[in-house]
């Protein structure tokens, strides 16, 4: 198997959730029209929907080289320097859960802001109705493109009037591995929160290093929030990524759900679960106070 159709641990805990009835569950159609992806499974009827009253919403093109990756971003309205807080997506694309929880940041204050850093394949991934097609697109970026990409993002929310000092970064699944890569990468991150992301990589030329070989690295704060019945993760994963981080000295926290799944917090799954992803929530929101991006 070549790292381009690997099932890496994030996606094993994706297709490997206890089974459930279909009941309460959209049908295909409503799903699509929604804003959800197939590719996910079948979507929850009581999905989560934030407003946005005393909100700017909307999408964006930002510039990456020669090209524009398009983005959707949520701020309270009126607020120049409100402080901006990347939200990195799972692999599904940009669909409506990652852009409910931008709205759900920008009703905290912030100037959130979710990228589609796949964009260069040219494929909706938001499109995509079979798990196993998105693999070749989404194993196929690179580290460094990827850490490229959310620069770019932070640049332009400074353009826009966000205030880069107060910066954080907030990922589910792949995007909470992400969230470690960019702990890593950039100095200037006050804070991050990975939803049950990876820590170690499958062998991937394009992914040089995995969180756990960062380590020595980080330079921000990170809250890992996962799951004790996640397929994908094993807790004895998760704590010794913790312990390297104590080894290293570095500021970082975990709680880990014993009965919640991959997913726990996608509200739009059957791998939710309300009362672990409620906490998570107020975890994150918690970090992101304590580390300054919050007020």
């Amino acid at each position: 198997m070549s790292f381009e159709t690997t099932m890496t641990s994030d996606v094993v805990g994706l297709t490997k959730v206890a089974p459930f009835s279909r009941r309460g569950f959209m049908s295909a159609t409503a799903a699509v029209a929604a804003g959800y992806t197939l590719a996910a499974g079948p979507v929850r009827a009581d999905i989560i929907t934030t407003d946005t009253n005393g909100l700017q919403t909307g999408d964006a093109r930002i510039k990456v080289g020669s090209e524009e990756m398009p983005a959707y971003f949520a701020r309270p309205a009126g607020n120049t320097k409100a402080p901006v807080i990347i939200v990195a997506m799972e692999i599904f694309g940009l669909h409506e859960y990652i852009k409910d929880v931008t709205r759900r940041l920008a009703k905290l204050g912030a100037f959130a802001i979710a990228p589609d850093y796949y964009f260069r394949k040219g494929t909706d991934l938001t499109k995509i109705t079979d798990i196993k097609d998105l693999l070749p697109i989404v194993n196929a970026k690179p580290d460094a493109e990827l850490l490229s990409d959310l620069d770019a993002v932070v640049a332009w929310a400074g353009s826009q009037g966000g205030d880069t000092a107060k910066l954080g970064i907030i990922g589910f699944c792949r995007g909470g591995r992400t969230v470690w890569e960019y702990a890593a990468h950039n100095g200037n991150l006050k804070a991050g929160v990975a939803f049950y992301g990876t820590v170690v990589d499958p062998a991937n030329p394009l992914w040089p290093k995995s969180p756990m070989q960062l380590v020595p690295e980080m330079k921000a704060p990170v809250l890992g929030l996962y799951g004790g019945a996640d397929t994908g993760i094993p807790v004895a994963q998760v704590e010794q990524m913790k312990a390297a981080l104590a080894e290293n000295k570095k500021t970082a926290e975990f709680k880990i759900y014993p009965d919640a799944p991959h997913g726990f917090h996608a509200d739009y799954r059957g791998s939710y679960r309300k009362d672990a992803a409620d906490d998570a929530w107020k975890q994150a929101e918690a970090w992101f106070k304590k580390y300054g991006v919050l007020s």
